[in-house]
């Protein structure tokens, strides 16, 4: 019998290996892993860039001073858009690999992302108009989708015992996307630059990304979407139960990544360069530390991490509350960003436990072996795109939580207020859900425990 082609074959759609099977240790070890990096590589790029451009505008109002004439309030909600379109355009994104093809998707999405570069490159001066600036906010949001398609395509290169490295690589790739452009926006801001030498900076770089992928990466013949996985993973109460999960957790990151400078500038004062020295650290720590969240998860539970987690957010949030009301700059600086580390933790906690969940209900109903594994693995994945998508809305609702905030009482002590019981409710879910075990249940568990084997949710 004739081994199946390895090579990637010509197709009048681009790049394409008609033949993938990455549970071969043999085609992985010969072929399958050297190609495998090459696509994680260049997926990495792409939407490492993506997540620049989405949140570009918590940098761009930084440099939006009083000759703009917006308000705190016109600026949160600015970067509130930008949040939304990034969490909506998620869910297409996921499908759009396998319809297009992961090399072509990549092509797609990082030339979109000329599209709101461009445009606030074209209009960024005083005496433009709110609703220009609003809609060049929103375009932004596609940056957000490219973490969906990216995450979905590297998902199809790697076997099962290697997708938590592969994945957490690419998510914490992405991430740094974030503080990389805070960074970057402080170089332009000590050096006197306005808001278009920012934009124009990335503009080659989305071009080199769009003309790298084109080059360098490869279309996977054999993915397919599966409809009737969506519809399952929509239908199960686990998906909405980790949605709002990963509110509390990647939400906050990104909603704080928005918005942390400008609260800087708005509450206390600080100018667009005082401001910019210290804006990127939480990001840049947040993504730092998404692995070891991941790493902790393995060797404890998902939900204990993730329980703890959230004690520990609650309890940065109550120093922030503290220290917002005594005006404490330092105490402020210092809890915001331990709040971003535990942010990032939490992020790795959350998405761990998704697999190990679906893992559990497959036992649970009398799936064995890797009839269990593929059973998870559907049912995750389709999942792990509306979760990414639900908990991205999570940056919506802390930078409009901002906006009335500083309406209301002139400073953002009443949203940590509310930021403080929402996590106090995620500890509530995650103990409820995956780690309270009710008596007659562990009875039950126990007498069937030589029968069939089960995973218990507290060990997800």
């Amino acid at each position: 019998m004739t081994a199946p082609s390895t090579a990637p074959a010509a197709s009048k759609g681009g790049r394409w290996i008609q033949h993938w099977d990455p549970e071969d240790e043999t085609f992985w070890n010969e072929t399958g892993e050297k190609v495998a990096r090459r696509n994680l590589l260049f997926s990495v790029i792409s939407e490492h860039i993506g997540f620049s451009v989405w949140t570009v505008w918590s940098v761009m109002v930084l440099f939006m001073g009083p000759e703009y004439g917006l308000t705190p309030a016109d600026k949160f909600f600015l970067v509130s858009m930008a949040t939304l379109v990034g969490a909506i355009v998620r869910v297409p994104y996921t499908f759009a690999v396998a319809l297009f093809g992961g090399r072509n998707w990549t092509i797609i999405s990082a030339s979109l992302l000329l599209v709101p570069t461009v445009a606030a490159f074209a209009v960024m001066e005083p005496g433009t108009s709110f609703n220009t600036f609003l809609v060049c906010a929103m375009l932004a949001g596609v940056g957000g989708g490219n973490f969906a398609s990216s995450m979905t395509n590297i998902n199809a290169f790697f076997p099962l015992r290697k997708k938590g490295w592969a994945l957490g690589l690419n998510a914490g790739g992405g991430n740094i996307g974030v503080p990389v452009v805070q960074l970057v926006g402080l170089a332009v801001i000590g050096a006197s630059g306005g808001p278009r030498v920012l934009l124009g900076i990335y503009i080659p770089f989305i071009v080199i990304a769009a003309a790298l992928a084109a080059v360098k990466m490869d279309n996977i013949a054999s993915m397919k979407n599966d409809t009737g996985a969506a519809k399952d993973a929509v239908k199960d109460a686990h998906t909405w139960i980790m949605s709002f999960l990963y509110i509390g957790t990647f939400g906050s990151f990104i909603g704080y990544s928005f918005a942390f400078g400008l609260v800087l500038q708005t509450q206390f004062g600080r100018t667009p360069l005082q401001a910019a020295y210290v804006t990127f650290i939480g990001p840049l720590l947040g993504s730092l530390i998404r692995p070891v969240g991941g790493a902790l998860a393995d060797r404890f539970g998902g939900a204990k991490i993730t329980l703890w987690n959230y004690v520990a957010m609650a309890a940065a949030t109550g120093v922030i509350v503290i220290a917002s009301m005594q005006k404490s700059l330092p105490l402020f600086t210092i809890a915001f960003i331990a709040l971003f580390v535990l942010t990032g933790l939490g992020n790795g906690s959350t998405f761990k436990m998704i697999p190990g969940i679906f893992q559990a209900k497959a036992f649970a109903k009398g799936l064995e072996g890797e009839e269990a594994a593929a059973y998870g693995r559907r049912l995750s994945g389709a999942s792990m795109g509306i979760i990414g998508a639900v908990g991205a809305l999570g940056g919506l609702g802390i930078n409009l939580a901002f906006r009335q905030s500083f309406l209301t009482v002139g400073s953002g002590t009443g949203a940590f207020v509310a930021f403080l019981a929402f996590y106090g409710a995620c500890f509530l879910v995650t103990w409820a859900v995956y780690l309270r075990r009710p008596v007659a249940a562990q009875a039950r568990t126990e007498a069937t425990a030589e029968a069939k084997p089960q995973l218990s949710y507290a060990e997800v």
